[in-house]
């Protein structure tokens, strides 16, 4: 990515935390940097949203009462930014000593701004403690990948470890050692995969080796899902391919990007980590 995108980001640097709310503390990073890189030149060969899911938010109500409550975010792939998650972060944070006459006034400043810093329409929702007490942790449906007694040396994306078997299937893989690393800090980025396809038979072993081989790769979670399913796409050529990842939490945030060649939508679900 070219770093002068990245110039102004507050990842890797020394932020004030401010309580009071500041849009402005949004910091967008255009989808087409990556999308260059990995070959995506005009029309997006998928479609699909990144779900982020807030358990740090707070505000004060028309009498200064503290309210709280988690926030489910989608944002759709077709907007020409992603979010930077330290200044996500950030500004929900300067909600945490600012009045709002009602909860939906709270709802429809997130749509706002949130809208405007990715430049396509944002879904939110506000959710009730109550409520997501109620929901249990899961893991991914599938045949697990993790099991397979591979050997591994590689760990830079390496996509020709992916390879077909001449069979037709449909099949559902997921794997929980999906790691990377955050493109400007190094942190890790833990998460978990779901492969949906039909087509040639995906060989399970090279699959795995192939998913493993993100572990000290560079990249945010929407660009290492996009990655993903454009490698798959071109190397194995499936009919139909769903690709979606659900990394555990940082900052009170976790982002949960999907992406698929035809119409359909991914449950939020839990999982044991998040």
């Amino acid at each position: 990515m070219n770093q002068s995108a990245l110039e102004n980001a507050p990842l890797g640097k020394k932020s004030s935390y401010i309580a009071t709310y500041q849009p402005d503390l949004l910091f967008a990073i255009p989808r087409k940097l990556k999308r260059d890189e990995i070959g995506i030149q005009h029309a997006l060969p998928f479609q699909g949203n990144d779900i982020w899911n807030g358990f740090e938010l707070s505000w004060l109500n028309a009498k200064g009462k503290p309210i709280v409550a988690m926030a489910e975010f989608i944002i759709p792939c077709e907007s020409p930014n992603l979010i930077e998650s330290k200044s996500f972060k950030l500004y929900l944070n300067s909600f945490n000593n600012t009045r709002f006459e009602s909860n939906d006034n709270v709802l429809r400043t997130l749509i706002h701004d949130l809208s405007q810093a990715v430049g396509s329409i944002v879904s939110v929702k506000l959710i009730p403690l109550k409520e997501v007490s109620q929901q249990a942790t899961q893991q991914f449906s599938g045949i697990l990948l993790d099991d397979l007694d591979i050997h591994c040396d590689t760990y830079e994306t390496n996509p020709d470890y992916l390879h077909t078997e001449n069979e037709l299937v449909t099949e559902t893989l997921y794997s929980d050692l999906l790691k990377s690393n955050c493109l400007v800090t190094g942190q890790p980025d833990w998460g978990s995969i779901q492969i949906i396809y039909t087509g040639k038979k995906i060989q399970h072993e090279g699959l795995l080796k192939y998913i493993v081989s993100f572990r000290n790769h560079d990249e945010f979670h929407e660009q290492c899902v996009e990655r993903i399913f454009i490698d798959i796409n071109k190397h194995c050529a499936p009919q139909k391919l769903f690709v979606y990842a659900r990394y555990t939490r940082r900052g009170g945030l976790d982002i949960n990007p999907y992406r698929a060649n035809y119409s359909t939508d991914a449950a939020n679900i839990r999982l044991h980590r998040q």
